[in-house]
């Protein structure tokens, strides 16, 4: 895959056996493969073996092992944990040629109607998305990082760009939001060090990564990323985070650990 990417082509796994998918990089001369798509990649696996494709993703849980190299596949190995009658999970082992660069476990709920609670309040006293700056780093979503953040704290406007609109399919706007859930997290870890860090200072790097997802919502749509930092210790990081619609529903919480190690100057 070398052309522009888009996320309906990430997402296009090649089966090679009942529960074996090989997922496929854009060759974009990065240094590593974005941690985000390799988690919406492993996810796409996971619902692939479903024997219900409408049960809904509520939680996964996942590792980054190793950094992936874009110039090679990525084989998915699915294993199917639990099929039960509300509930089902499954875990995934992502390889290359080294060994495996990360894994995932997923769970799957069939929707239960019942009270719907949401103590969270988004804020929403920020710049819409139209008047935040844009970052160039992505291909395939749109990130516009609000200005002014505070110390350990980060926030940003994040749509799927490519393509403009995605099907009306729920599991694919989860993994829209798995997709965009790895930008912000590293940014209000660097933004807690009691130092001013630039990224050229430090290396930075996801370590393990948490999603629930609570609500349905649009991956293709503005979602505000409100992210915050919990701890910093021994260059280890984590940074909690909210997931709200532009109009403040609380669609998705998420917390990641990363690994912020300043670089020595030799």
């Amino acid at each position: 895959m070398s052309e522009t990417p888009d996320l309906l082509g990430l997402l296009e796994l090649d089966r090679l056996a009942a529960d074996l998918f090989v997922a496929h990089n854009p060759i974009l001369g990065r240094t590593r493969v974005y941690g985000g798509q390799v988690v919406a990649q492993a996810l796409a696996a996971a619902m692939a073996t479903l024997d219900d494709p409408s049960r809904p993703v509520h939680s996964l849980h996942s590792y980054f092992i190793r950094p992936g190299d874009e110039n090679r596949p990525i084989a998915m190995d699915v294993d199917r944990i639990r099929d039960g009658r509300s509930f089902t999970t499954r875990r995934v082992v992502a390889r290359q040629a080294g060994g495996a660069i990360f894994n995932l476990s997923a769970s799957f709920h069939s929707h239960e109607p019942d009270a719907d609670v949401s103590p969270l309040v988004a804020d929403l006293d920020v710049p819409p998305p139209e008047e935040c700056e844009l970052d160039e780093w992505d291909d395939v979503s749109e990130v516009r990082m609000v200005p002014g953040n505070q110390a350990g704290r980060a926030r940003a406007w994040i749509r799927i760009a490519r393509p403009q609109r995605l099907p009306d399919q729920p599991a694919l706007h989860n993994l829209a939001i798995a997709y965009s859930s790895d930008h912000v997290p590293m940014d209000a870890i660097r933004n807690g060090h009691p130092e001013p860090l630039d990224w050229e200072d430090f290396m930075g790097a996801s370590l393990d990564h948490s999603i629930w997802f609570h609500r349905p919502a649009r991956g293709d749509e503005w979602l505000l990323f409100d992210c915050h930092l919990q701890s910093l210790a021994g260059s280890r990081g984590m940074a909690r985070g909210e997931v709200y619609t532009r109009n403040g529903e609380h669609v998705a919480s998420l917390v990641q650990e990363g690994l912020l190690r300043r670089l020595r100057k030799r």
